[in-house]
């Protein structure tokens, strides 16, 4: 109960005295935030991908702007959440990595944390998130409905949403069932909480703005799904033999399809169908001139479960992949819509990143943001001008795979492994105006710009016992 009322008391001098200069409800715009699950940055037709056919998000590309320099939190899924609903980067989130709990779910977020669902709704917004979460698991602090989620429904813990067909989900607090999934592929998760989440959007009206978060689970691993007739198009397109998983993995236990390219085509087009499904129903409600639609993914794309990232290109122009803090771990495709105040088919090359969400989102709805954010408001770039103040640079850490740091200042990229072993870890530097493939090292001829990045990494990373990072925290 103490824990409680002083989240709420935090939340408390966070919005007040500011509420009476708000914007009417009706002047809010409504807010929907799609995040697809380990997409790569060339995964996507308007972005490159030659394979797969993605006819709806490119039209909300063409109907809005096309990002190109936009990152996510990091390159795994439950840190990379929590940069982008706390409004801070992963030297400063309280969840930096993807730690299970027992007996289902993710390390949680505290009390303390803020989340912009929690503000919106203190300003007025419904609030609902349909697909995987893992901020917490039932019952903890950083479960949907502690966070400011009022309508909660699909996976609380993100290992389980491994599995497509499982034998429960989430509905709030309640744990809902599913019985047939115990014998058979009776209920496909992705289609079963699409439906819930447009049953959430068909409810919304003009009377109260509303805030849509739409984590979808696709097109992470493990690559399944329904043999329907988008499967058997890319079975027929790519005629690949049937393929096997060979040797065992860190994720041998993903299921695995016969055609796993075909299975990750389909995966990625059911995907955009929801992403048609979403937009229609906004424009059927006649919301869509108050409306920002927004679609991007949360980490670069994976190779589990018979996924080929190099076969579809799907890190686009950049090297590495999900768990990689070089480009094409971090950078994502990231397209917004607002008809009437972005203007169609526009692009934007803007370094923006999932912590400025928190500031953008505050601005819009007329709430205060406070100083409890590592983001910048990126609504000027909405309107086709630039950032007041746009950022010194860009951190990300991650702490698996030898533990890793990353900077972005300008054009120069910094990139830091091994970290766990060695705090002093040399920083391999890159230009990324001249190499955003990131192949040639060249810290050894600017040691100026290396020693910046040294600062900003040495400034940004503050320790918490929770995620010991560098060697001399984990002695």
């Amino acid at each position: 109960m103490k824990r409680k009322l002083l989240s709420g008391l935090l939340l408390g001098v966070l919005i007040a005295g500011q509420l009476q200069a708000q914007k009417k409800s009706g002047d809010k715009p409504n807010i929907i935030f799609i995040l697809a699950d380990d997409l790569g940055y060339g995964d996507v037709g308007c972005y490159g991908q030659q394979k797969i056919q993605t006819p709806h998000i490119d039209a909300l590309a063409k109907g809005g702007m096309q990002f190109t320099d936009v990152y996510a939190g990091t390159s795994v899924c439950a840190p990379s959440r929590a940069s982008l609903l706390t409004g801070m980067h992963t030297g400063h989130t309280p969840v930096r990595g993807n730690k299970g709990m027992k007996p289902e779910g993710q390390f949680p977020l505290p009390d303390s944390s803020i989340t912009i669902a929690a503000v919106l709704q203190k300003c007025g917004y419904q609030t609902g998130t349909f697909g995987k979460w893992g901020l917490g698991f039932p019952g903890s602090t950083g479960e949907p409905t502690q966070k400011g989620v009022e309508t909660f429904y699909g996976y609380n813990c993100q290992t389980l949403a491994h599995n497509y067909y499982p034998d429960h989900l989430w509905s709030n607090t309640t744990r809902v069932e599913l019985p047939g999934n115990r014998t058979s592929d009776s209920v496909y998760s992705g289609d079963l909480i699409h439906q819930h989440a447009l049953q959430f959007l068909a409810t919304q009206t003009r009377e109260k703005p509303f805030f849509l978060f739409l984590p979808y689970t696709l097109p992470h691993a493990a690559l399944y799904g329904p043999h329907d007739s988008i499967y058997q198009y890319y079975v027929k397109q790519f005629g690949e033999p049937d393929a096997k998983p060979s040797g065992k993995t860190q994720h041998d236990d993903y299921r695995f399809e016969p055609q796993p390219h075909a299975a990750f085509a389909a995966m990625v087009t059911r995907l955009d169908a929801y992403v048609g499904d979403i937009v229609a129903q906004v424009k059927k409600q006649g919301l869509e001139k108050n409306t920002l639609i927004i679609f991007t993914s949360d980490n670069g794309p994976h190779k589990e479960g018979g996924a080929d990232p190099v076969f579809f290109n799907s890190s686009g122009p950049f090297k590495g992949i999900k768990r990689d803090l070089y480009e094409g771990g971090i950078r994502e495709p990231f397209i917004a819509s607002w008809p009437g105040v972005i203007k169609a088919g526009s692009r934007n090359a803007t370094p923006a990143a999932f912590w400025d969400m928190f500031p953008t989102f505050t601005e819009l709805a007329g709430a205060p943001t406070g100083n409890r954010t590592d983001g910048v408001s990126i609504v000027p770039l909405f309107k086709g001008k630039s950032l007041p103040a746009p950022h010194e640079y860009f951190y990300w850490e991650f702490h698996e795979s030898g533990g890793r740091q990353a900077v972005r200042y300008g054009k120069w990229k910094g990139v830091k492994l091994n970290v766990n072993a060695n705090d002093d870890a040399p920083i391999e530097l890159y230009d990324l105006e001249k190499d955003k493939a990131e192949t040639q090292n060249i810290a050894a001829a600017h040691p100026d710009i290396v020693a910046k990045i040294k600062a900003f990494i040495q400034q940004s990373h503050v320790p918490d016992a929770n995620w010991p990072l560098l060697a001399s925290e984990k002695k």
